[in-house]
């Protein structure tokens, strides 16, 4: 198999959807690997690593899109990009579909199959190519929450540690899986005040158990959460439901009851966010306000960290590229019921249903479309 590997062309996005290690394993396969020029350059890869791993650098996008039976990236496809994706090219990134109308659309238009990392699943129901860049966001969302705190960034001066006479800042995260988990750790871990919302007691149980001398929990019922949220000076949306639209869980009324240059911090904005006034910004134009209220939203955190963004993600997928490669994708999806399950378009029809509920798109069961 050909094996393409674009620059990722998303604003700000500096991770790349091989590393050479990766390249290096599918050309030790049998299998033939082009890359962009310079695509791993923001992660700290030049071409010449990739040569040495056996790839073939191409000087544009649309020659990768031209020569390779699988493309693999970071980010979902974007418009100029999903003109170039071709019927029986299987595409193998992040899509996140279900807020995204316009690239679903193009994608089935384009008859190709394409596999999406966040709903591969595994043996213990989880996301094995979701955890690793959502333990990235997750750490990440204290951090750059503290800076949005910053009066200067237009935040309630709140120091996330405090002083001594001074106490810290009060960090509410909702949603206590793998993001909601390293977020509270990393929140602690600087010194505030932080309460981890769920709606799972078992879940609430594992981290009562397990970090109960760092942070608090809390059941994620409607009138608790907002109580909290009005207490909060930093807010961290961190709720997935696979594949789907993010819950709504602040809305802009609820705004109006928190505390005037609070920060909200959401981590679920690839699948349209957690608070009513979400939309998705950059690493260049991070931050905006709503009624006294500082949103930090950009769609893409684990870039602003892409060296360590890219190898993680790297050590996720290669095992399933290459499943991939070795095999074809449909044999690949019958021998793996979990890879199947990452399945969201082949051939101009939709074979994920959360997406399709949420666009009101008809969908294909996948088991079907690889028999």
């Amino acid at each position: 198999m050909i094996i393409g590997c674009p620059k990722e062309i998303k604003p700000q996005e500096f991770r790349v959807g091989m590393t050479p290690i990766a390249a290096g394993e599918a050309v030790a396969h049998g299998h033939k690997v082009v890359i962009e020029t310079q695509a791993g350059i923001g992660a700290g890869f030049p071409d010449e690593d990739y040569i040495a791993a056996g790839a073939e650098i191409l000087g544009t996008a649309a020659e990768v899109f031209k020569t390779a039976d699988m493309i693999v990236k970071v980010k979902e496809p974007q418009a100029i990009e999903r003109k170039m994706l071709r019927e029986g090219q299987v595409l193998f990134t992040y899509l996140h579909l279900a807020p995204d109308p316009e690239q679903t659309k193009d994608l089935l238009a384009s008859g190709c199959t394409a596999i999406a990392y966040e709903t591969v699943t595994d043996n213990n129901g989880g996301l094995p190519l979701l955890a690793p860049m959502s333990e990235v966001a997750g750490k990440l969302a204290p951090q750059v929450g503290a800076w949005t705190l910053q009066k200067a960034n237009g935040g309630r001066g709140v120091l996330m540690g405090g002083v001594p006479g001074v106490g810290p800042a009060r960090v509410v995260v909702i949603g206590g899986g793998v993001v909601g988990t390293n977020a509270a750790r990393v929140a602690a871990g600087m010194g505030a005040d932080v309460t981890v919302l769920d709606r799972s007691l078992a879940r609430l149980r594992y981290l009562d158990d397990v970090f109960g001398r760092d942070f608090k929990t809390s059941y994620a019922s409607a009138g608790n959460t907002i109580e909290l949220v009005r207490q909060a000076d930093m807010v961290v949306g961190a709720v997935l439901v696979p594949g789907a639209a993010a819950p709504k869980l602040v809305s802009r009324a609820q705004l109006s009851e928190m505390k005037p240059g609070a920060a909200l911090v959401d981590v679920a904005i690839d699948q349209g966010g957690c608070f009513e006034t979400s939309h998705a910004t950059t690493h260049q134009d991070p931050i905006y306000e709503v009624d006294g209220i500082m949103h930090y939203c950009v769609a893409n955190m684990p870039g602003a960290v892409a060296r360590t963004s890219t190898i993680a993600l790297g050590n996720a997928t290669m095992p399933f590229m290459l499943a991939l490669a070795d095999k074809g994708w449909k044999q690949a999806c019958t021998d793996d019921p979990h890879l199947l399950n990452g399945l969201n378009v082949h051939a101009g029809q939709l074979t994920y249903y959360a997406v399709g509920e949420a666009l009101g798109i008809d969908v294909i069961s996948p088991s079907l479309v690889i028999k």
